[in-house]
């Protein structure tokens, strides 16, 4: 893979990276974010769940399906455990990604601290374009350029969610539906950008089919189930090709 022309190997002082990162940060996948937020603002409004509660929400979970359970559980008066526990699987599918891009955040001089800050940021557009990046940048660079990055994308997601909540009235309920589609397209794009070991598209197309065939389990386990079993497939699958090769 050939390192975004951007990003070089000189080495600079920490700030110099960190807005790095926020330069990256100023992307259509940031322009998806805001426009996703923008309908689950919308959705925290129409069920009258307090704005300050929404963006604390978005900056603590920042995972729009995780949150949508939140939201909606606390708005039907769910028990605040079965609750806790729907957010959980649900975000689950998140720990692979981060296990998948934690090494490279690591850094000559380890923070175990920072990088834990750094793991929060990992969802999906942290994720893919980490793996695209952080590779191509020195030790020392690599966890102020995924706070930049992640700090960015978080603050858009906040306006978002605060521009939504504020315009509600003037956005039909099925213009809101649609803001928050875009964000599994965008996701479905970029990981087709990336996507270049026949793995990769062997997880893309078992994903898709193991999809249809998961929805609506109890617990939300869904994306976790089709995740982690189109991700193991592909894999196995992979691995074969490579040995007949």
């Amino acid at each position: 893979m050939n390192a975004p022309p951007s990003l070089h190997p000189a080495h600079h002082a920490p700030p110099v990276y960190f807005l790095m990162g926020m330069r990256k940060a100023v992307s259509v996948p940031a322009l998806v974010l805001f426009a996703s937020y923008l309908g689950f603002g919308a959705v925290l409004n129409g069920v009258g769940f307090p704005l300050g509660a929404g963006v604390a929400s978005t900056f603590l979970v920042w995972a729009l399906p995780a949150q949508l359970i939140l939201i909606g559980g606390l708005a039907a008066g769910t028990a605040l455990p079965a609750i806790a526990l729907a957010v959980g699987l649900s975000s689950m599918r998140l720990l692979p990604m981060v296990v998948s891009v934690a090494p490279y955040m690591r850094g000559p001089r380890r923070s175990l601290f920072w990088e834990l800050v750094c793991a929060h940021f990992v969802a999906m557009t942290v994720w893919l374009e980490g793996l695209r990046m952080l590779p191509h940048l020195p030790g020392e660079g690599r966890v102020p350029f995924t706070l930049g990055l992640g700090l960015s994308l978080i603050g858009v997601s906040c306006l978002g969610t605060v521009a939504g909540y504020t315009v509600a009235g003037e956005v039909p309920g099925w213009v809101a539906a649609g803001l928050l589609l875009l964000t599994p397209l965008s996701f479905t794009v970029l990981m087709v950008r990336n996507a270049t070991l026949p793995t990769d598209w062997l997880a893309l197309a078992a994903g898709f089919i193991l999809m249809p065939l998961t929805l609506n389990l109890a617990g939300g386990l869904d994306l976790m189930i089709a995740g982690i079993g189109g991700g193991t497939l592909a894999f196995i699958a992979g691995r074969l090709l490579e040995r007949r090769r």
